[in-house]
């Protein structure tokens, strides 16, 4: 399991290949890379802002728990912070397993979890000023499905 809060630019070709290198034990590989969305074409950047010590720590937690809740090989969550271009990778997710269900299963909770419990603040600077995201309704609805499990 690898868990790696960033500043820098990633190469999600290059980290998925690493991921999955020399590995014979498994017989699915799901990956999910987010980038900065500019839908409105006003976006100039996401700054992204975090506690090093409790931003690691938590995404740990959550990393940990979806290798003990699906039979995983490994995963690999990398998250960025700093200040963020459109079109910018922002965060991945990587599993790997015997089988896909489990793999995309546990992908999904990764995402569902780290958009809403992973300890970021994003600030998007436009054109026409600066403001804070603030978190969205269906993503802690999206958490749900994970309760009733």
């Amino acid at each position: 399991m690898q868990v790696r809060v960033q500043s820098e630019r990633f190469d999600a070709g290059a980290e998925l290949n690493s991921f999955a290198d020399g590995r014979t034990d498994i017989g699915a590989v799901v990956s999910f890379t987010g980038v900065v969305r500019d839908t409105d074409q006003t976006l100039q950047e996401m700054q992204i802002e975090h506690y090093p010590g409790m931003t690691q720590s938590a995404i740990s937690k959550i990393a940990q728990q979806a290798m003990q809740r699906w039979e995983l090989a490994d995963c690999l969550v990398i998250h960025r912070y700093g200040a963020l271009k459109p079109g910018a990778p922002i965060m991945m997710v990587a599993t790997a397993a015997a089988h896909r269900a489990a793999a995309f299963a546990a992908a999904d909770f990764l995402m569902d979890y780290l958009k809403s419990r992973a300890p970021f603040w994003k600030k998007e600077i436009t054109q026409q000023g600066a403001q804070w995201v603030a978190a969205k309704d269906e993503d802690e609805d999206a958490l749900q499905r994970w309760a009733a499990d």
